[in-house]
């Protein structure tokens, strides 16, 4: 059946106090974004929440805290007033794109909040584990046959695999905007929500599985001879991790939150949902697939990763999608019955 919203502005007229007022322009974006968005956003938010009150226990129980006055927010105070403006801003234009622009407006500030709460929690979960797991992540990857300092040479020998490797690497930020605009633009607002949700199950399920396995990575772990080549990672988690287990940060600073997960890679995790996301796109699919595929063989070096970790991460992945489709056929499942 044609959809029966006119294409055009209308208006309503708004009542106050039983009294008319002034009359209400609906467009045809503004219809749009009123409308009741998927059972999984509801619940998403919820568990956002939730995740909220984990994060500030954590906080507490490693003597952390987020400076909300710190310069390094500013980019996102900015960032998050410009996504406002746009979610509930943009649909009273009569601009053709708003409803899309609106909806990726919205997809990108809670992924973006997903990924910072993910690496905030890092820190006090780096500071509540004990030891490290660098002597049996190298046992497994000599097991597997793996060489990581082979590749370590490799790529500092070469400057054109260095800018690769940190362009790949980097990539991890712009997949998820392309597949986030293919979902608004198509409006595919459940596809949109089952990846951010799948992301943040991922995240919660590498940071449960790093309390396990603390380690400082190859890098501080194996190379200790004159650095020629400094990784995108550099060399934080050798430093870092001992200083948040002494107490002696306090600060969880926003604007320069560091890589200290070795095992699981979330790099890793985040290629296999981003290429599992894009496949369902056949626009996106092959640029989704190579561009993935790159940062996969850039993660060993740029992210100072075993392959163990890499593999781990792939199980994360894995463990991720099957949640969200257990929760689709049992939670989402009952609102369609």
């Amino acid at each position: 059946m044609p959809s029966m919203r006119p294409s055009w502005a209308t208006t309503a007229t708004v009542v106050v106090a039983g009294q008319a007022t002034h009359p209400e322009i609906l467009t045809p974006a503004l219809v749009a974004v009123r409308q009741s968005g998927p059972a999984i956003r509801r619940h998403l938010l919820v568990a956002l929440l939730l995740n909220l009150v984990l994060l500030s226990t954590l906080l507490h129980l490693a003597q952390l805290h987020i400076d909300p006055l710190a310069p390094g927010n500013v980019p996102f105070y900015a960032a998050g007033l410009v996504a406002l403006a746009l979610r509930f801003g943009l649909p009273r234009t009569t601009w053709r794109h708003a409803a899309q622009v609106s909806y990726l407006s919205e997809y990108l500030g809670i992924f973006t909040i997903v990924t910072l709460m993910g690496a905030s929690a890092s820190y006090p979960v780096a500071a509540l584990t004990h030891g490290y797991a660098d002597v049996t992540l190298q046992a497994i990857d000599e097991a597997l046959g793996f060489k990581w300092l082979d590749w370590y040479r490799l790529v500092a020998d070469h400057p054109v695999l260095q800018a690769l490797g940190t362009i790949a690497y980097r990539s991890i930020y712009l997949t998820p905007i392309l597949l986030l605009w293919s979902a608004a633009r198509s409006g595919q607002h459940g596809r949109a929500y089952r990846f951010i949700a799948g992301f943040w199950v991922a995240s919660i399920i590498t940071l449960a599985t790093f309390t396990l396995m603390p380690a400082v990575g190859p890098f501080s772990h194996l190379w200790h001879e004159q650095i020629h080549y400094m990784p995108e990672s550099e060399l934080w988690q050798s430093g870092l991790i001992p200083a948040l287990r002494a107490h002696t940060v306090h600060i969880v600073d926003l604007g320069h939150l560091r890589g200290i997960v070795s095992a699981p890679s979330f790099h890793t995790a985040a290629a296999v949902l981003y290429i599992v996301a894009g496949w369902r796109c056949p626009s996106l699919r092959w640029p989704v697939v190579v561009m993935n595929a790159a940062m996969l063989l850039s993660t060993p070096v740029e992210g100072t990763h075993y392959l163990i970790d890499m593999i781990l991460g792939v199980m994360v992945a894995l463990a991720a999608l099957a949640l969200i489709r257990l929760y689709e056929r049992k939670v989402i499942a009952r609102y369609h019955a």
